[in-house]
């Protein structure tokens, strides 16, 4: 059941800056391999073709506005590691996908049903010294624009110093959609479809049914070594730059 809700301001906030502290880390540097990497994935068609105001990690509200989105709170995090486990720090994190109604934030990427105009569609986070990232958005949905049918999943790319450096996807481990995605299925390499299906687990102690994700993201390049400044934001997909 959808949850239309807002949390605590303070609740929030200390879970979108804490990242999901109860979820489990695995701390195996050394042992990663390229294997192990998360896999590249199609960004779509629906990239938001005209950014939110509001760019925050929270997507449940826009601004100050205070009646948030529909849909069953979800508390995403995780870290940005290399292959050798090491974490990857001032790298923007992206995620975007669609509203409760099935909606993206882009003009052909809406459905009949229309659209939640209090979901941001959108947001980014500059991971930590750890790589952590964290976001608070809506578990997310099936949907169907024209003759494309999706399982539910949320996009995510991942920038440093302006280069873009991975395009992914995170899907629902064990939604039943999963078995007629076209874009799952296109993913062939051994043990790759496990690193991108993600467990959505319910949120010790919440009373309004919030739930919890965490997607490790482990990038099959090595970013060149920064003195800690950032030169340099999102790089945006090629279709739109310029």
């Amino acid at each position: 059941m959808a949850v239309k809700c807002r949390a605590g301001l303070s609740n929030r906030r200390q879970l979108l800056q804490a990242g999901a502290a109860g979820g489990a880390f695995y701390t195996v540097a050394g042992l990663f391999a390229e294997e192990l990497t998360t896999p590249r994935m199609t960004e779509g068609p629906f990239y938001p073709d005209k950014l939110p105001l509001d760019t925050d990690n929270d997507l449940l509200v826009l601004n100050d506005s205070l009646t948030p989105a529909v849909g069953e709170i979800t508390y995403l995090s995780g870290r940005v590691l290399n292959v050798s486990g090491e974490p990857i720090r001032n790298a923007f994190v992206e995620i975007w996908q669609v509203d409760n109604l099935g909606s993206y934030l882009h003009t052909n990427g809406r459905v009949a049903k229309g659209t939640d105009s209090n979901f941001q569609g959108y947001g980014r986070f500059l991971t930590d010294l750890k790589g952590e990232y964290s976001f608070r958005t809506i578990k997310p949905v099936r949907y169907q624009v024209g003759n494309t049918f999706r399982a539910p999943h949320i996009h995510v790319a991942v920038s440093r110093n302006g280069q873009r450096l991975l395009t992914t996807q995170m899907l629902i481990a064990g939604d039943p959609d999963n078995d007629q995605d076209s874009v799952l299925k296109s993913i062939r390499a051994p043990g790759a479809l496990e690193r991108v299906l993600v467990p959505f687990k319910p949120l010790e102690g919440s009373k309004i049914g919030e739930l919890t994700a965490r997607f490790e993201i482990v990038l099959g390049v090595t970013p060149e070594e920064e003195d800690g400044k950032i030169r340099g934001g999102i790089s945006k997909p090629d279709r739109i730059r310029g």
